[in-house]
């Protein structure tokens, strides 16, 4: 399965190609003097890397890829995104939208994954099925968990994030490049908010 640095660039793309669907945005929209970070999306941007990652936590657990590699997972992230956005009057669809394309960005890459370790795959269609799914086409390759810090492990593990990014990167840029030009008009609009505030 694909490592963390894999699936926080996939949320990363994720965000990003929300943020270019026409809609409620302008408040995503960064003027033209504001740090890089808050052009890149900010908080939320960077929570929707973490919400990639996240559901690799069931290691913790020993249930690794059964319920939070779900489309119940999914789903339940989706929920628990809207009501926090509805609660500080942010748009509840776009951020739920979000934060559920990011996570879903971690099953479809585990999906595409080298599995070694039965049960292969994942339980992606968990609560109406548990059968296990993998697509068989090995796009990414697996990482070792075991033994963390032996040489082979780095080593193997390096060899994936370095695939991972050449695969992701560019899907990324384009999701960036996507943004900027869909938010550019906005920015502008955003500048004029800022300098009334003042």
């Amino acid at each position: 399965m694909p490592s963390t640095v894999g699936h926080a660039l996939a949320g990363v793309a994720a965000a990003w190609a929300v943020d270019a669907v026409p809609g409620r945005r302008a408040w995503r929209a960064a003027p033209p003097h504001a740090s890089w970070f808050r052009k890149a999306g900010g908080g939320l941007t960077l929570l929707c890397a973490a919400i990639a990652a996240a559901p690799d936590l069931d290691l913790l657990f020993h249930l690794h890829r059964t319920y939070s590699h779900s489309i119940g997972a999914v789903l339940l992230a989706a929920l628990l995104a809207a009501a926090i956005a509805a609660s500080r009057h942010r748009p509840a669809i776009r951020i739920a939208a979000m934060c559920a394309l990011a996570y879903a960005t971690h099953l479809f890459l585990d999906w595409l994954s080298v599995d070694r370790l039965p049960p292969y795959g994942l339980q992606a269609l968990w609560p109406f099925t548990s059968r296990w799914f993998i697509s068989g086409w090995d796009l990414f390759r697996q990482t070792e968990r075991r033994r963390f810090l032996s040489r082979e492990s780095i080593e193997v593990n390096m060899l994936a994030i370095a695939q991972e990014t050449a695969i992701l990167l560019p899907i990324a840029i384009v999701a960036w490049l996507v943004r900027v030009k869909a938010l550019a008009g906005l920015s502008a609009e955003v500048a004029r908010d800022d300098h009334a505030a003042e």
